[in-house]
């Protein structure tokens, strides 16, 4: 299944969560090992997947194409945080 590299990974389990893994390894023609390893880089795919896109409803998409395409006045907070972030910017760029 997967090539090894020479890295390991040890932890401990259960009797009953061993049985459990070995069984569904031996279901699929794997060794414990590959099966664990396999099952855990899915999962990490997966995670790393729904963290990395935003997922927007059809109404949600149009809104963000609208506020892009016709973006509200700026109001004075807005002007005071961006005085506010060009005098940082300003700053670091001196100190650099």
């Amino acid at each position: 299944m997967l090539a090894q590299t020479g890295k390991r990974l040890t932890t401990r389990i259960t009797d009953h969560v061993q049985e459990k893994l070995q069984a569904a390894a031996d279901l699929v023609g794997a060794t414990l090992n590959q099966f664990v390893v396999q099952a855990a880089l899915e999962k990490a795919e997966k995670v790393i997947e729904s963290e990395s896109a935003i997922v927007l409803t059809r109404r949600e998409s149009l809104r963000l194409l609208e506020m892009i395409e016709n973006p509200p006045p700026r109001n004075e907070n807005f002007l005071q945080a961006q005085a506010r972030y060009q005098r940082l910017k300003n700053d670091a760029g001196s100190t650099a």
